[in-house]
């Protein structure tokens, strides 16, 4: 999948484990910051690994959350390889964004604002990403997303809960869905019915 990579390589993809997907990212991210990497080998390791759900979850925490300035980009072959699973990475990407905001709260509130910048990277990158893939699927999982912070119900109900968000936490995943649907509109206008329970990374 990457060339001369010899990080996993007896793993097929569609086997790939959640910490395997992540050391692969890093693979890639090294290749990238050597210059060793082409457009194209890009698109196609990205849209690989998407695949499944294991291998994007990898991805997108590494992806997101690396701390050099190669990672987290918006570049042509990284959003054409995320468009090979629309499905997957726009809920993952919602989720992602959901989970950043809330977190970056926290930090805040623990007065540890190195690890809340941490947070907000993370979310900037992937309020960059939903930007610029404009998929119909991310309004749908963004405006169930908002649904349930403000229900209570719905397909996210269980995320919510899941990972305890208070009131307040509720209100700035609410914004960040809004934000979305805002930059989304004419895109997806779409009921609330649907799946969802993937993982930014547990």
């Amino acid at each position: 999948m990457v060339a001369g990579d010899s990080t996993t390589p007896d793993t097929k993809i569609s086997e790939i484990t959640f910490e395997e997907a992540i050391a692969l990212t890093q693979t890639i991210l090294n290749r990238l910051e050597q210059g060793l990497m082409s457009d194209s080998e890009l698109e196609e390791a990205i849209a690989s690994l998407v695949e499944t759900e294991n291998g994007a979850r990898g991805f997108f925490v590494t992806y997101l959350s690396d701390p050099r300035p190669i990672a987290g980009q918006s570049t042509s072959p990284v959003l054409q390889g995320l468009q090979a699973a629309p499905e997957i990475a726009a809920e993952l990407l919602v989720k992602n964004l959901a989970m950043s905001s809330a977190m970056a709260v926290t930090h805040r509130r623990n007065n540890d604002e190195k690890l809340a910048q941490g947070s907000d990277r993370v979310r900037s990158r992937t309020l960059g990403l939903i930007q610029n893939l404009h998929l119909s699927e991310i309004t749908k999982q963004a405006q169930q997303l908002h649904e349930s912070t403000l229900t209570g119900e719905g397909n996210y109900q269980g995320f919510l809960k899941r990972w305890g968000y208070d009131a307040e936490q509720r209100q700035v995943i609410q914004r960040a869905m809004e934000e979305i649907m805002a930059d989304h509109q004419g895109l997806g206008n779409v009921g609330s019915d649907g799946a969802g329970s993937a993982r930014e990374a547990e």
